[in-house]
């Protein structure tokens, strides 16, 4: 990998100074009205290049700051979700162990429901 990366660096030298020995007319800028310079094609080209080269860097530098707070932030969210998770793990525990308490005295449902039926049957054939 390191030599392809390489071979396109020198390629893309090579090629930007070539392009600079062959391009060396005057041209004239235009910034503002009023504000004209000259300068040669090749300069301007690689000025041009260059700014946009190092916009492009600043663009990725904030890019990766902004990535870097939002995972910051994001790891703050899931250790509080985290947080929030264990105290509903316990309350489900702690109802759970009420509900188990009180069924456990709560009266056995066979038992009290047969003499009941028994009874019942009983004064519907008579």
């Amino acid at each position: 990998m390191r030599q392809l990366n390489f071979l396109l660096i020198f390629s893309f030298g090579l090629a930007a100074v070539t392009f600079t020995l062959e391009n060396t007319e005057p041209t004239t800028v235009h910034f503002l009205p009023g504000m004209a310079t000259t300068l040669p094609l090749a300069v301007l080209l690689l000025l041009v290049g260059g700014i946009g080269a190092t916009a492009a860097w600043i663009f990725a530098v904030w890019s990766g700051v902004v990535k870097k707070v939002e995972t910051l932030q994001e790891s703050g969210e899931l250790e509080a979700q985290q947080v929030r998770i264990q105290e509903l793990e316990n309350d489900l525990q702690r109802y759970r162990a009420t509900v188990d308490a009180q069924l456990s005295l709560l009266p056995a449902a066979g038992g009290s429901s047969a003499p009941s039926a028994a009874r019942a049957e009983t004064m519907s054939v008579d």
